[in-house]
């Protein structure tokens, strides 16, 4: 008898979850938990209890591959975009489970996409699946954000053979500072934590002061490790400085490694009057952050 509740309960396990109706809106349904995927080995695929929300050229690779040093967590190893990317989010939770790494019991998954933080939709949908999950965001300099972000696209299309537009002429239009420029929203960074915080309360998110973590990693990562609940784990014998590269990379077991040589690129030089200008541009928006979040940063 023990032998055939057994078999009924892996099959159970095993089975795909019966698929539920569609929401009033057409989309999918985000129940809750799901029925974790088993493996032989004893290991699972389940949904991530930590979300790395962005934001983008913020720190998220860095911080992910630093939080990856814990032996409590595994990471998925591509932005996922379910909660924002509509032909991902349409296949629903079980396709979402399937982006996620196996684990062993009692690890805790994480999954970064930058692109969540200032994605409107994204919140409540994230809300949705799991209202206790723990979020990071990690920010950097706002400035220096626009310039990483800049820096990212002029590359990308150097590589495609693109034409690309100096950084003036996409920073200012008519002597002014461009508001069209996408780059720049995505630094407005209390416009964006409103709606998170309509949904999650601060307790449920940690700002990573993400210049902090290029200087001095260590002090960062215990704290993140205190938000998390982790065990004391990450030591300062797990980063090294790289002087070629100019930033910290990880060492891990004995096994050394750094960041795609794609991060750390030298911004372009600006001129100091249109740096200027977006140090004006964006001193009363993160005055509003600073007391959105009852922090301050060292920003300019």
């Amino acid at each position: 008898m023990a032998a055939v509740l057994l078999g009924l309960l892996l099959f159970a396990m095993q089975s795909p979850p019966v698929p539920s109706r569609p929401t009033a809106d057409g989309r999918p349904p985000l129940p809750p938990t799901s029925l974790p995927t088993s493996h032989p080995n004893g290991t699972l695929q389940q949904l991530p209890k930590i979300i790395i929300i962005g934001v983008r050229k913020g720190g998220t690779r860095a911080l992910i591959e630093m939080l990856s040093l814990h032996s409590a967590v595994a990471a998925a190893q591509n932005e996922v975009h379910f909660f924002d990317w509509e032909s991902h989010f349409q296949k629903g939770l079980p396709w979402y489970l399937s982006q996620m790494p196996y684990t062993f019991p009692g690890q805790l998954t994480v999954e970064k996409t930058p692109a969540y933080f200032t994605s409107s939709k994204v919140p409540k949908r994230i809300h949705q699946m799991d209202p206790d999950i723990k979020l990071l965001l990690i920010l950097r300099d706002p400035t220096e954000r626009v310039l990483s972000d800049y820096t990212q696209v002029f590359y990308n299309r150097l590589q495609k053979h693109k034409h690309c537009q100096p950084i003036e002429s996409v920073l200012v239009k008519d002597g002014e500072i461009n508001l069209g420029y996408k780059a720049l929203n995505r630094s407005l960074y209390y416009v964006h934590m409103q709606n998170w915080l309509q949904y999650f309360t601060l307790g449920s998110i940690y700002v990573v002061d993400g210049d902090e973590l290029i200087r001095d990693p260590f002090p960062e990562m215990k704290k993140v490790e205190s938000f998390l609940n982790l065990e004391p784990q990450i030591n300062t014998s797990n980063f090294y400085f790289n002087k070629t590269k100019g930033f910290y990379c990880l060492r891990d077991h004995g096994r050394e490694r750094c960041l795609h040589d794609s991060k750390g690129r030298a911004h372009p030089n600006v001129a100091p009057a249109i740096l200027q200008k977006l140090y004006q541009f964006f001193h009363e928006p993160n005055q509003k952050f600073f007391e959105l979040v009852g922090r301050t940063f060292n920003w300019k």
